[in-house]
């Protein structure tokens, strides 16, 4: 059964269409909020992000487009508690950057490595920017298309595009600053 399908079910009252839709979404959800922030403020927001959709979707007017609102959703949510724990850090020290961490997928033969490589990757990903640690996050984690990315960041596509080129450069740069080599 396809998601807009379950949508249209679940916005006429059917709990078990709701239940499978977040069912279906839940991992992908908690994982992309995951690589945003740590385990413990991914957990908070999630439970946040799936309150929102549960008030929404019966507001939803194009069921097809369910992943991207939700997804959008999902960034809201995640860019709020950074902006929040941003200016309360910034009142409680005068200075300061509150985005958290963020984990990432290292790839590697030797567990033992892969976790070195993840830890690696983990402390890059959390040292960029989050405009471009957000769309690596989209595009190549979550898989989403360019067009989607734009939908959801509320930005035009060739700014996902030139997005993803810088933080694909200031990826490449900072693990070859810590002496990863591609």
């Amino acid at each position: 059964m396809t998601d807009e399908l379950l949508v249209i079910r679940a916005q006429l009252g059917e709990r078990a269409a709701l239940a499978e839709l977040l069912a279906r979404w839940r991992v992908p959800v908690w994982t992309y909020v995951r690589r945003m922030l740590d385990g413990e403020r991914a957990d908070d927001v999630t439970q946040e992000i799936w309150l929102a959709v549960v008030r929404g979707l019966p507001r939803l007017r194009e069921p097809g487009r369910f992943a991207p609102w939700l997804f959008t959703i999902a960034r809201r949510s995640v860019t709020d508690r950074l902006r929040g724990e941003y200016a309360w850090a910034r009142e409680a020290s005068g200075f300061g950057d509150a985005s958290g961490g963020t984990a990432g997928e290292g790839i590697a033969e030797d567990p033992a490595e892969a976790a070195v490589d993840r830890a690696a990757l983990v402390s890059v990903l959390s040292e960029l920017p989050v405009p471009e640690r957000e769309i690596l996050v989209l595009f190549y984690l979550e898989d989403l298309p360019v067009e989607e990315c734009a939908y959801i960041c509320q930005i035009p596509a060739g700014t996902v595009k030139s997005r993803l080129n810088r933080a694909r450069r200031l990826l490449r740069q900072r693990l070859e600053e810590k002496g990863y080599r591609p």
